[in-house]
């Protein structure tokens, strides 16, 4: 599709309901974002200490018939002026995904306009690009979240190459069950990086697993076990809420630095596979506040350039959703209605799903 371009994407793959709308004068201008809403659960899921996928499930379909309303006023059109509709298609929970994913195509359907079903490790991965002129360029890109850690090899829109990924525990899912064995609130990354600013990175000797390994591939199980071992040996009832505030700062700090180096050091490793001379950062480890300054600091001494998304683009989002909407219909890939949700969706193998359509 060529010329002016309104899309409108809608996430919902976990504990988020976010819509956006996104518009595109060309394919070489960076799109405007009209509005991107997104309503949260955190404070429902704190309670049980996680995402209990029945809760998120039941409040998208409450919630989202008033986003796509609010997100169409700020944006002041009407679904019959959006030229494509884009949603989470996987990886997630599949009940949350099938609330957004069979709103947009209903959308779709009642305005006859086409439908692009979108990766949701896709729409970080490309995150960072959103508000950069010509879009993605080939680039090592690291998606760090709460169920991924990927570092992958990008030489165009679509396609990807994987060059490694977390064996076990994602970055932000050690995070956060590191933050519930610390008696944090949920969710406990950010919490565990606002802690760790008072702490001694140095105070516990973390492992780091793989750092000796030449691949791009990373562990944290076992640094996750590492501070469920260590906590006893602080307290005498091994809760942790007994714990002095600093030893607690230093928990933090001491989890987080062996989180990061690993990180840091996998990514360069990457890059050097890769070819390229860019890392892109996205997720919503990537507004960790050590990482971010780790990674500026090991780019420039690399000389390498880092580009790190806008805040609001860090977590899920729709924006990101939207924005590969548009990238996939100006090449005109577009997905059939009757395509369904994938829990499991492989960033790798998402292009299988697309069909080249006449829309234009």
């Amino acid at each position: 599709m060529h010329g002016p371009l309104t899309v409108l994407g809608i996430e919902s793959s976990c504990d988020e309901t976010a819509v956006a709308i996104l518009r595109s004068e060309n394919e070489f201008d960076a799109p405007e974002i009209l509005s991107s809403v997104i309503s949260s659960q955190i404070a429902i899921h704190r309670e049980h200490g996680g995402v209990v996928p029945e809760l998120a499930s039941r409040n998208h379909s409450v919630d989202l018939p008033r986003v796509i309303r609010e997100a169409c006023n700020l944006a002041g059109i009407k679904p019959i002026d959006i030229d494509v509709f884009g949603a989470t298609a996987g990886p997630g929970l599949v009940a949350a995904l099938l609330v957004g994913n069979s709103t947009a195509k209903a959308l779709a359907l009642a305005t006859g306009r086409p439908f692009v079903s979108v990766n949701h490790l896709e729409g970080h991965l490309l995150s960072p690009f959103v508000r950069r002129q010509g879009g993605p360029i080939p680039h090592l890109g690291m998606v760090v979240s709460g169920g991924h850690t990927l570092f992958v090899d990008v030489r165009g829109v679509g396609d990807y190459r994987l060059l490694g990924r977390s064996l076990d525990d994602a970055a932000g899912e050690a995070f956060d069950k590191v933050g519930k064995m610390l008696g944090l609130p949920y969710p406990g990354g950010p919490e565990i990086d606002k802690l760790a600013a008072k702490g001694n990175p140095e105070a516990f000797d973390f492992p780091r697993a793989l750092m000796k390994e030449a691949s791009a591939n990373v562990s944290f199980s076992g640094l996750k076990t590492a501070v469920l071992y260590t906590l006893p040996k602080l307290s005498a009832s091994g809760n942790p809420a007994d714990l002095p505030e600093q030893t607690l700062f230093d928990l933090c700090a001491s989890f987080q630095r062996a989180v990061v180096d690993v990180l840091v050091k996998k990514a360069l490793f990457a890059l050097r596979v890769s070819g390229h001379d860019t890392i892109s950062v996205s997720g919503g480890v990537s507004c960790n506040a050590e990482l971010r300054c780790a990674l500026s600091t090991a780019c420039k001494n690399e000389g390498v350039n880092l580009i790190l998304p806008d805040f609001d683009l860090t977590t899920d989002n729709a924006a990101m959703i939207a924005y590969v909407t548009m990238l996939k219909s100006r090449q005109n890939l577009f997905h059939s209605l009757s395509d369904d949700v994938d829990p499991n969706l492989k960033l790798t193998t998402e292009l299988n799903r697309a069909k080249t359509s006449t829309h234009s």
